[in-house]
């Protein structure tokens, strides 16, 4: 289950990731941000939907948190982006990936969580 799932995520980052790059600009990671964001979104709400709201089998939770989520959202990526910024000293865009990806990501998570104990 994990297996299957880190397959469809990894794949889904890669695609999401070139597709970004190539709609709006290499210059910054929008598409690491937006698959961190999206990411946190679905672990949020699927491990509260699955815990409190309905009865699944724990299968479902390795296939889509630990498999498709574990190779989809891409905190690596995100490290050495931020790291980069600094070494090259543009500190505008090292302090705008780190703050949006911890906030919006943190409130995603957040959103997620509360959207499931509403369904």
């Amino acid at each position: 289950m994990i297996s299957a799932g880190a397959i469809i995520g990894a794949n889904a980052r890669w695609m999401i990731s070139r597709y970004a790059a190539k709609i709006l600009t290499p210059i910054f990671p929008y598409g690491t941000l937006f698959i961190n964001v999206t990411g946190s979104f679905i672990v949020g709400f699927f491990m509260i939907w699955t815990t409190e709201r309905v009865l699944v089998d724990p299968h479902w939770r390795l296939l889509i948190v630990v498999g498709f989520c574990g190779a989809f959202t891409t905190f690596s990526s995100f490290a050495f982006e931020t790291i980069a910024y600094f070494e090259q000293g543009q500190w505008l865009l090292m302090a705008t990936n780190f703050l949006t990806n911890n906030f919006l990501c943190l409130g995603a998570a957040l959103a997620g969580m509360a959207l499931a104990r509403v369904i």
